[in-house]
């Protein structure tokens, strides 16, 4: 019994662990969300996501690029002009994307009452 909880606990992580390999760091879905937010020029993307460097997005961008979740069209034009698109195979993370949101809202909520509460016994408040 033991060696099938084992079997079916290592069969939930490998798919998990795949997801998180492909879409790792912080930057990535942010990248992605940017992208489909109508921002396709790489300083577009760059002024969307504070914080970020040019290094580390154009490094990004090869990423997913690699893992198919955007496309990079060069227009031969002077200057030349690089658009990024997400693919379809990217559109498939919406409902990962919108689930960490939710979930991401719902976690703020409930950090920002335990400082609340904390700040309030603190003072003599609670």
């Amino acid at each position: 019994m033991k060696k099938n909880i084992h079997t079916e606990c290592l069969a939930a992580m490998m798919p998990v662990r795949d997801t998180l390999d492909v879409i790792n760091g912080k930057w990535k879905l942010l990248i992605l969300i940017s992208i489909s937010s109508g921002n396709r020029r790489f300083r577009e993307i760059q002024r969307s996501i504070p914080k970020i460097t040019a290094k580390v997005l154009s490094k990004e961008l090869k990423d997913l690029e690699e893992h198919k979740l955007i496309a990079r069209t060069v227009y031969n034009e002077h200057p030349i002009v690089v658009d990024y698109t997400t693919t379809n195979h990217a559109k498939t993370l919406g409902p990962v994307i919108k689930a960490l949101r939710d979930w991401g809202l719902r976690h703020r909520k409930k950090i920002v009452e335990l400082t609340s509460s904390c700040q309030g016994a603190l003072t003599g408040d609670a």
